[in-house]
């Protein structure tokens, strides 16, 4: 059974050969559609996206760290 979601646009996307076929095959082997897998991608990177700029956010008053320094710290812990 397919639901169509109200609200939603047209749009025309280019999508690599071997992608495109990935996709066709995994729509098929679901039963979702191709636009059901393409939304649910682009919610989950968008998604993504906001948890990592509200990483940089809430670290922005953090002091920078130095390459050498990080090392150094992990060897003083045990790490290295």
């Amino acid at each position: 059974m397919e639901i169509m979601e109200t609200g939603t646009t047209r749009a025309t996307v280019y999508i690599e050969n071997p992608l495109h076929q990935a996709l066709r095959l995994k729509a098929a082997s679901s039963r979702r559609s191709m636009s059901e897998i393409v939304n649910d991608a682009l919610r989950a990177a968008l998604r993504e996206d906001e948890e990592d700029l509200a990483a940089f956010v809430e670290r922005a008053s953090e002091k920078p760290l130095s390459y050498e320094q990080f090392l150094a710290q992990l060897k003083a812990d045990g790490t290295l």
